[in-house]
């Protein structure tokens, strides 16, 4: 060999050794300053892992997405494109996450985690790259849960459409059933459809499970959207059958049918029936397009097509890439002076001492049971009856408060939970109550209607944040993190009051009795709720 090839030789190793040292310390800076900028949402979601089977599969999906990617390293390493779009996603997400620390709301802390390692590959390696791993780096996204007020709804919703169709079920079996809210009466034994039989444990995995499939699968686009978007109306039906089958068996040998290891065992038979049957879909999709191949063949790893190899300028080093780095050193030290933020949580009088004694009505004090406590997760409540001699029916007040709302601990809103006992919501509104005065303004309440039979119940309610008279939960979501980021407070609380309006009585005189009581109560509440 020549002496003009040895040193060729020599000096094409040491560009490698460089390269592969920027590289080292390319994806070292992005990971360590993202883990001290993100250590609290991050560490959160491992928590959510680790306590809650519907998102047990979270620790599976950046291990899948890192191998999707690697196994089609010679092509994406070599497509190039222009990186400062991933600049500009990278900015994007470093906003999102220090909006989320700021705010202490650990979704957008982890959606901006993840959506500053996108940016920061396609910086890295060029949009090109990110077109051929798209589906792997946007699969991350799954690892992180949902903000509790989304999954205390679909859960909510989930428990009630299984319960309805559960019953269903076993009323085809020719069994006498009952169904009251969550509640199925087979008249000796009673099941309730608890969080756990809600179906959402299926959900989450099969959701991401389904996108796997969607797009490793060799068919037509609308082909892979209803591969997709079908694990929900599967995990639903399935999830009716099993609780339909659980009260057939509970029906013929009682109770044990539906505890311990059979209950679970019975899950997870649903599960994988469910997977079977995505799979079953995606074989009869492509027969029905003519595609004969075996399933093995219709989800592959490797596409049948190559990319165009363009050159490799991905992996010379440019400004764009220095710019991750330096964004990536400034959102770790800004988050370190977001993290010095001490909430605060105003001073205020338990409701211990709350008077059972107003104007005229008097009081009798009663306790939720632990199971609503343990799904609250309240700070302090007051539930309490009371009764006047000049009006006819009692009214029930609850006021559950919370001294701090970022962690996903808020109040719920009481039309999301009442279907759950069994009640009917016949009428909703809202209204003003210009009798009422709360601080210095006329009370504005949610007014509902609801039914069980023949049984009827008035209940207003509303959220009182940090001095607002708020009705709608969406808009209490946005003042808590408003409240957040500007005056670094989140407590709260919902009050709520029914009464019920017996056969004969109007509910014209129900709305006189809350509102009388209303009038007398509210002047009551900024001892125990801070403005």
């Amino acid at each position: 060999m020549s002496v003009t090839g040895i040193s060729n030789s020599i000096s094409s190793k040491a560009d490698a050794v460089r390269r592969l040292w920027q590289e080292v310390f390319y994806w070292i800076s992005v990971f360590v300053c993202l883990g001290v900028a993100g250590w609290v949402p991050l560490t959160h979601m491992v928590e959510v892992w680790i306590n809650k089977e519907e998102y047990s599969h979270g620790f599976f999906i950046p291990v899948i997405s890192i191998y999707l990617i690697w196994i089609r390293k010679n092509t994406w390493l070599k497509a190039g494109g222009a990186r400062w779009p991933g600049l500009m996603m990278a900015f994007m997400g470093a906003g999102l996450l220090l909006l989320g620390n700021m705010a202490t709301i650990r979704l957008l802390g982890q959606y901006g985690v993840i959506t500053v390692l996108i940016g920061a590959f396609i910086a890295r390696y060029g949009i090109n790259a990110f077109r051929i791993v798209w589906m792997p780096l946007v699969f991350l996204f799954f690892m992180a849960p949902f903000p509790p007020f989304i999954h205390n709804q679909l859960s909510l919703k989930m428990q009630l459409i299984s319960s309805l169709l559960g019953v269903k079920f076993i009323q085809t079996c020719q069994i006498p059933v009952f169904l009251e809210g969550n509640v199925i009466d087979l008249g000796i034994y009673q099941l309730q459809v608890a969080e756990a039989c809600n179906g959402l444990r299926y959900l989450f995995p099969l959701f991401s499970l389904s996108f796997l499939f969607a797009y490793l699968y060799k068919g037509s686009w609308w082909q892979r959207w209803l591969i997709f978007l079908s694990a929900a109306p599967l995990t639903i039906l399935l999830n009716s059958f099993r609780i339909g089958v659980i009260g057939v068996l509970v029906n013929y040998w009682g109770i044990d049918m539906a505890e311990g290891f059979l209950h679970d065992f019975e899950g997870w038979l649903v599960f994988m029936v469910c997977v079977g049957l995505l799979l079953l879909e995606i074989k009869l999709l492509a027969k029905l397009s003519g595609n004969r191949q075996p399933l093995s063949e219709l989800i592959s790893l490797y596409s049948e097509k190559e990319e165009r190899q363009r050159n490799i300028q991905a992996r010379v080093f440019s400004p764009v890439t220095y710019s991750i780095v330096g964004l990536m050193i400034a959102t770790a030290g800004i988050s370190q002076v977001l993290d010095q933020r001490q909430e605060i949580i105003p001073n205020r009088l338990s409701f211990l001492h709350f008077p059972m004694e107003i104007g005229s009505w008097r009081g009798q004090k009663d306790y939720l049971a632990q199971n609503y406590l343990d799904s609250l997760k309240l700070s302090d409540y007051i539930l309490a009856d009371y009764r006047s001699p000049e009006y006819q029916g009692p009214v029930n007040l609850l006021i559950a408060y919370y001294d701090s709302q970022r962690s996903g601990q808020s109040a719920h809103s009481p039309r999301s939970c009442i279907p759950g006992g069994g009640w009917e919501i016949q009428g909703m509104k809202d209204i003003m109550l210009p009798e009422v005065n709360l601080n210095g303004k006329p009370l504005k309440v949610k007014r509902l209607i609801i039914a069980k039979g023949e049984n009827k119940q008035l209940v207003y309610y509303w959220f009182q944040q940090r001095g607002r008279n708020l009705t709608n939960e969406y808009l209490v979501k946005w003042f808590i993190f408003y409240d957040s980021l500007t005056t670094n407070r989140t407590d709260g609380a919902l009050v709520r009051l029914v009464t019920p309006v017996t056969i004969g009585e109007s509910f014209k005189a129900g709305d006189h009795r809350l509102a009388a009581f209303a009038k007398l109560m509210v002047g009551q509440i900024p001892r125990y709720i801070p403005n």
